[in-house]
């Protein structure tokens, strides 16, 4: 499990560490991170250090200065460095250190940046580090501007210029990269919301943080997690002991939403998946195993979890269906439809003392919680809507967001654009409950879901365009991916 931790705490961890440490010992720890990244980016590219054309972006705080150490070392081993200064004054040692390698400077309003910008085989962006906010504005928008329009090589420092790194909000212009080299910690700007499509690669650079850092609020999953959380059958199992699902699903307009949730509920892991609506002839047609009804969900016995929502519809039935299954003293996954009902009573979900798991996308979390600012903060929002109501709430987008009741909040690393289809959200929410109906918590359940989802979604579209059926089939092939 990855960490992520605030600009606050990565400055607090850093000052705990300066206290201990000699001075400028930390920025050289960076600078060779640095230094070490962008010389491998170069031989990879087939460019070798000894003659490469290096370009240092330099602002006036600490980042500059990474970026200055980190270009005399290049310089050192032959690279023609030459650092452009936005910023009036910048870090004296750095800048000696890099004219005493041979490296030069200039003014960035000089007239030969332009070119020197336009034949680098690569740049390195040390012009805004995390203590920036808001957009870049006047000569270091101009360099952004001229280095993401060249052919170089982007190597970000510890954040791409010009992005907010706790929330990942872009509000102006900001540099993209094809590579950042972030210092310490994972930042949480870095993985999520507009300015997730700035940083290219990640590459942490370990420089003795750890210690000083607090336990993460926030974590991201990797698939050694997802592994160990993935429920196995036990000789002893049944098809009761592995897991019922409960289905309020579908219609007569939109069986095809059933037919999703159930067959993902399926694949998963539910060792019964009962389906309650007016698609149940579609959905057994296309899963045999499953149990169909018509009648009410309050009638249906035998159910560990349920998923309300997908297709449903927003008439009297569908109103109806939510109550009963929203009554009920089970966990629960609220999707689609049955969310539009939960805006227009929201008691249905903070009266409940079960788990519940709601999962909108952008435009139902607007209906569920108008006054909290998605463009602005993701994070945030999700964790005061999980506080607000007493639930996990599974926050769609490029990253997911799961952010739970106590603040705990994880990101997913796995999603993909190919999953930007018609029905993939049905197949979620069914994973969802499969994981719970097996004894997940709300938590967990709908981090491995996600994880597992964006994976399956990878492997269905294969770089090619898919459909939500493909992404059932390829769960159990995702499963497998992270457990063998």
């Amino acid at each position: 499990m990855r960490s992520v931790h605030t600009v606050a705490e990565v400055r607090s961890a850093e000052e705990a560490l300066l206290a201990r440490t000699p001075d400028g010992e930390l920025m050289q720890r960076a600078a060779t991170g640095l230094a070490r990244t962008c010389a491998a980016l170069l031989t990879q590219s087939g460019n070798a250090v000894y003659g490469s054309r290096v370009v240092v972006l330099v602002g006036g705080g600490n980042n500059g200065g990474d970026a200055l150490f980190a270009g005399a070392m290049l310089a050192r081993r032959g690279a023609q460095v030459i650092a452009i200064e936005a910023a009036e004054s910048t870090h004296s040692s750095g800048r000696t250190a890099l004219t005493r390698a041979h490296g030069r400077l200039l003014s960035g309003t000089d007239l030969d940046v332009p070119g020197v910008i336009a034949n680098a085989d690569l740049i390195v962006d040390g012009l805004v580090g995390i203590g920036g906010r808001g957009g870049l504005t006047g000569v270091f928008a101009d360099l952004a501007i001229a280095a993401t329009e060249g052919g170089a090589i982007v190597v970000a420092v510890d954040v791409p210029s010009g992005i907010n790194p706790d929330t990942g909000e872009v509000s102006g212009e900001a540099m993209w990269a094809d590579v950042t080299v972030t210092f310490g910690a994972l930042k949480p700007g870095l993985l999520i919301g507009p300015a997730a499509d700035h940083v290219g690669l990640v590459e942490l650079v370990d420089i003795g943080l750890a210690e000083e850092l607090p336990l993460p609020s926030m974590t991201m999953l990797e698939a050694v997690d997802v592994a160990g959380l993935q429920p196995h059958p036990l000789p002893s199992d049944h098809k009761y002991s592995q897991g019922v699902v409960g289905v309020a699903a579908g219609s007569a307009r939109y069986p095809g939403a059933a037919v999703l949730c159930v067959g993902a509920a399926t694949h998963t892991k539910a060792g019964l998946v009962r389906y309650i609506g007016d698609a149940a002839e579609a959905v057994v047609t296309a899963w045999p195993s499953a149990v169909v009804s018509t009648s009410r969900p309050r009638d249906v016995e035998r159910v560990q979890a349920w998923v309300v929502g997908p297709g449903l519809g927003l008439g009297a039935d569908a109103v109806i269906a939510t109550h009963d299954v929203m009554q009920q003293p089970l966990p629960v996954v609220v999707d689609a439809d049955a969310l539009t009902h939960l805006a227009d009573d929201p008691a249905l979900a903070t009266d409940r003392r079960a788990w519940t798991v709601v999962t909108p996308h952008d435009g139902e979390f607007a209906r569920l919680a108008p006054e909290l600012e998605l463009s602005r903060d993701r994070i945030t929002a999700a964790r005061a809507l999980a506080d607000r109501w007493g639930v996990t709430v599974l926050l769609k987008g490029s990253t997911t967001v799961i952010a739970d009741p106590d603040g705990t909040v994880r990101l997913n690393p796995t999603g993909t654009p190919w999953l930007a289809t018609a029905g993939t959200g049905d197949v979620l929410a069914g994973m969802i409950g499969a994981y719970l109906a097996a004894g997940l918590t709300p938590l967990d359940a709908a981090s491995v879901a996600a994880f597992v989802h964006g994976l399956a979604g990878r492997l269905a579209a294969a770089g090619a365009p898919c459909s939500s059926r493909d992404v059932v089939d390829a769960i159990p092939a995702a499963i497998r991916a992270v457990t063998e």
